[in-house]
């Protein structure tokens, strides 16, 4: 620990975000930097805590307390190393984590937290800047060869352990860009989509090849993967969305978020989209359906393309502001989140339900929500039920469905090898994370269920581990 009195001495001090007015005229990151000085300021507020609870709440066990040391001392360079010792791509998380490790500092305590997640990134940028960061090659190969299927998180740090490991590794991704979630999920404004070629970029320079427009199970059948390759990764993550079969669902103007996420993020890179097919907030009452980080998402997106109104409901009742009696630190906080989209213009609403869509000519016009109560029964479990009377109808021009996923979706190659799913419609694994089918593994949300991004790095290293242990003979 560098400076023993850093936590005392220094107030914890943020990285902020660009204007409301500015940054919903763009799709640019929202989210300014700290200089150099402030940002090893902000490393010596780490306690190096005798249990680095940090470090245990973080999925891929980030070695937090060492790398905010070596901040602390300006060698960025072994704040890199030790940052990738336990993450394939730490700018990712750095931007995009809802940051666990933070919550459960010991700061946290007195709401004062290390600036974990902005350290993080910092770290990496200065790294790439500095050309700290280059091309890995492995020295030997071990000839068996992995094909991934899916270049979301989990598949590309599948990918890249099994790579670093000597096997001769290729993705499979059906869309036209390689990144998944990352590069069509996530709006542009959180994350940059140059952050993800430029690591791509040395993924392939380190031997990584990227095979895009490969639908498996369409383009190319699952069964022959089986034949040319020694062990193939489903990393196809958990993408059925769950649906509202209510009244007027299949009126024109109601759309699942991610329909929507996808399409501007193609727009963006430069895609263009006929104007029939163009889900368009300008000048539209929006209504977002789900209250959690997607659905803040279409938020944000609604607000840039300049809606007229955006309203987010939630059927939960509305979080605390502080944590509740049975929330205690150093778990994560079910308390009240609001993201820089909620900040930029949207009324929220909690405990309403959907009971219909209202249309006129086949286009949306009107929803129609109740409220609820949640009550506990004689068993303890909780029931939802609504108030009587309570029935409001508001005007609505778009609807957009962001009520979770329910598990991966089985089109394709998942029924063509008839994959065994559990009752959740997972894909079913063993403890080798091996499926059911001989030489067949997943990794991340497709057997995990959908969950954050670090988590899914963190399965993905996990199953490359088990891959290479089948390759190797050891299992």
């Amino acid at each position: 620990m560098g400076n023993p009195k850093g936590f005392i001495e220094v107030a914890r001090k943020e990285s902020g975000y660009r204007p409301v007015a500015e940054r919903t005229d763009d799709y640019g990151e929202v989210e300014q930097t700290l200089n150099e000085q402030d940002r090893k300021l902000q490393a010596s507020r780490c306690m190096d805590c005798g249990i680095p609870f940090c470090h245990w709440a973080c999925p891929v066990g980030s070695k937090i307390p060492e790398w905010q040391d070596a901040i602390y001392k300006g060698d960025w360079k072994l704040a890199s190393d030790i940052l990738h010792s336990t993450n394939s791509f730490p700018e990712f998380t750095g931007r995009i984590c809802p940051n666990p490790c933070e919550k459960s500092c010991v700061l946290a305590i007195h709401k004062e937290s290390v600036t974990i997640r902005e350290n993080e990134a910092s770290v990496v940028e200065k790294a790439f800047a500095e050309g700290y960061i280059l091309p890995r090659i492995p020295k030997v190969r071990t000839g068996k060869k992995v094909a991934v299927i899916g270049s979301g998180p989990a598949g590309l740090s599948t990918a890249d352990v099994l790579n670093q490991m000597g096997h001769t590794v290729t993705v499979f991704e059906k869309d036209e860009a390689i990144g998944g979630l990352l590069r069509f999920g996530i709006p542009d404004f959180k994350l940059n989509k140059k952050i993800i070629d430029r690591r791509l970029e040395l993924f392939q320079q380190e031997g990584i090849k990227f095979k895009t427009n490969q639908y498996v199970g369409f383009d190319v059948k699952g069964s022959k993967l089986l034949n040319d390759f020694d062990a193939v990764v489903l990393a196809i993550g958990a993408m059925q969305p769950r649906d509202l079969p209510v009244e007027g669902r299949e009126l024109k103007g109601v759309h699942f978020a991610m329909d929507f996420l996808t399409q501007q993020n193609r727009v963006n890179r430069g895609a263009k989209v006929a104007v029939k097919d163009r889900i368009d907030a300008k000048g539209k009452n929006v209504l977002v359906i789900g209250g959690g980080d997607t659905g803040s998402d279409c938020v944000g997106t609604s607000n840039r393309q300049k809606a007229r109104s955006v309203t987010q409901i939630e059927i939960l009742p509305k979080p605390p502001e502080e944590r509740a009696a049975g929330n205690p630190w150093p778990y994560w906080p079910t308390t009240l989140k609001t993201s820089t989209s909620h900040e930029e213009g949207c009324e929220r609403k909690w405990s309403l339900s959907t009971k219909k869509f209202i249309g006129s000519n086949g286009s949306l016009k009107k929803v129609e929500l109740v409220e609820v109560e949640w009550t506990k029964d004689e068993k303890g479990s909780w029931k939802m039920n609504e108030v009587a009377g309570s029935e409001q109808i508001i005007d609505v021009d778009l609807v957009f469905l962001s009520m979770g996923f329910v598990h991966a979706i089985h089109r394709g190659v998942v029924e063509e090898l008839a994959i065994e799913t559990d009752q959740r419609g997972n894909l079913k694994i063993n403890n080798n994370y091996q499926t059911s089918v001989d030489k067949v593994f997943a990794a991340g949300d497709s057997h995990n269920g959908a969950s954050l991004v670090v988590t899914a790095i963190q399965k993905g290293k996990e199953a490359a581990e088990n891959v290479n242990n089948y390759l190797s003979g050891l299992v």
